[in-house]
């Protein structure tokens, strides 16, 4: 299985625009994130978790050819904004299945309304099928199980997914112990660190070190980071030596 960060960034990316932020500035590819986003993938499947604002591109610089189904974090539209965008995969494969929970669901339905008319429907609309995630209920894509990790992101509940001996949690600020039972004994742990700083709805990058610390997991990554958390290699110098910081177009295998 090979994990694709697609974006790393947090909702506005980096460089933020008509920022002059010294990171904003930088000319380290490593400092410039699209917003969150992974591709896993193998011979037998291919699927994306979020399809933020910078899908088409992320789909272009990556080379993906196929995806196999969406799952969807939550709401917000830094992780769902792109979704007009997987028309050119439904014209070569037609509909794509989704999975969320209820409320993320419906609020895609209010936003994407034209996606699910039935009378008078644009025939070049984007095509999906709808399924519902629950917590505590595992799911299948192809012949790999989906474990559902429910969080907390401030006050509202974010999903996150473990497959296999991998789990990537997103927009993290808490999560309850039985929740954390479900990451046990994972190789890789991708997990939100937004900046140095304590922020009110994400993991700074001491929560996030203290989780990994409760999780242990073989190798940490850490996603959806801001400017604000500083220039990329001085930090991950500070950082344990199974931690690391994600950054776009980097591709690990599990």
């Amino acid at each position: 299985m090979k994990v694709y960060f697609l974006g790393t960034g947090t909702s506005q990316g980096i460089p933020v625009i008509g920022s002059k932020h010294p990171v904003c500035l930088s000319l380290d590819p490593k400092d410039r994130r699209l917003r969150v986003s992974v591709w896993i993938h193998s011979d037998d499947y291919s699927f994306v978790i979020d399809c933020g604002p910078d899908f088409r591109q992320q789909m272009l610089t990556s080379k993906c050819l196929k995806i196999d189904a969406i799952l969807f974090t939550h709401e917000h539209a830094d992780h769902t904004a792109g979704l007009d965008d997987i028309r050119p995969f439904n014209f070569i494969h037609g509909d794509i299945p989704v999975f969320a929970h209820e409320r993320v669901i419906e609020n895609i339905k209010q936003r994407f309304g034209y996606i699910f008319k039935t009378i008078n429907r644009y025939p070049g609309a984007p095509g999906v099928i709808i399924n519902q995630v629950i917590n505590n209920q595992t799911f299948k894509l192809g012949k790999k199980v989906i474990v559902p990790i429910n969080v907390m992101h401030g006050d509202l509940q974010t999903f996150g997914f473990r497959i296999d001996d991998f789990a990537y949690l997103t927009d993290v600020k808490t999560i309850d112990s039985a929740e954390v039972a479900k990451l046990s004994g994972l190789k890789v742990l991708v997990v939100n660190a937004l900046r140095q700083e304590e922020h009110q709805t994400h993991f700074n990058l001491q929560e996030a070190l203290e989780f990994v610390n409760l999780v242990r997991p073989e190798k940490a990554y850490f996603t959806h980071i801001s400017h604000h958390m500083g220039f990329h290699d001085e930090v991950q110098q500070q950082l344990p030596p199974n931690v690391f910081l994600a950054y776009d177009n980097l591709e690990i295998t599990i």
